[in-house]
């Protein structure tokens, strides 16, 4: 069994924060300082988040092309195995759910919605789609690699319901940013 972070403390808190900041500011790119040897086909930013947010408290659903990494995320994380309609977190290394599928939370607890980790290929500031909302000056642009062609309309779907959705912290190799429900998209 590989190890998880080599310097617990100092890293999952160092994690966090880039986290905090990712869903403080959308769209931002924050590369993680972590020495990480996860298994494949996990990122090291994919670990990090999970090695963070996840624990014997929460509920997990692995996509079914994150199952080769599933004794080492159980391990490591305790989090019990859960449907995916009602995980608390979502791991995706590249066969994303549709987020209609995804827990949504309810109008007396929206914090209770589901929150994606999604693996994708890559992510690029300054170009992209455009970001608008809490957290934005104006408007901010970022470009992801690896998601369904269809994933600004499941998002866009997702809107009307709003303060329920789901909130989705993006990973590729040691990068991370999220896209919290609170902000909207558009093509470029």
């Amino acid at each position: 069994m590989r190890p998880g972070f080599h310097d617990p403390v100092p890293e999952a808190q160092g994690c966090f924060r880039a986290m905090l900041d990712a869903m403080s500011r959308p769209g931002r790119v924050h590369t993680l300082d972590v020495a990480l040897d996860a298994p494949p086909p996990l990122a090291p930013a994919t670990a990090a988040v999970l090695l963070t947010l996840a624990d014997a408290e929460t509920s997990l659903h692995l996509m079914p092309d994150g199952a080769a990494a599933g004794d080492w995320v159980r391990f490591h994380c305790g989090s019990a195995p859960a449907s995916l309609p009602e995980a608390s977190f979502v791991l995706s290394l590249g066969i994303h759910p549709p987020l209609s599928a995804l827990r949504q939370g309810s109008e007396e607890a929206p914090e209770q919605g589901a929150t994606l980790i999604c693996q994708v290929r890559s992510l690029t500031e300054g170009e992209g789609w455009r970001l608008a909302g809490p957290g934005i000056r104006d408007f901010h642009h970022l470009r992801v690699e690896g998601l369904a062609a269809d994933f600004l309309q499941q998002w866009a779907a997702q809107r009307p319901a709003f303060p329920r959705g789901v909130d989705i912290i993006l990973c590729a190799g040691r990068q991370l940013a999220a896209l919290p429900r609170t902000v909207t998209i558009e093509e470029g």
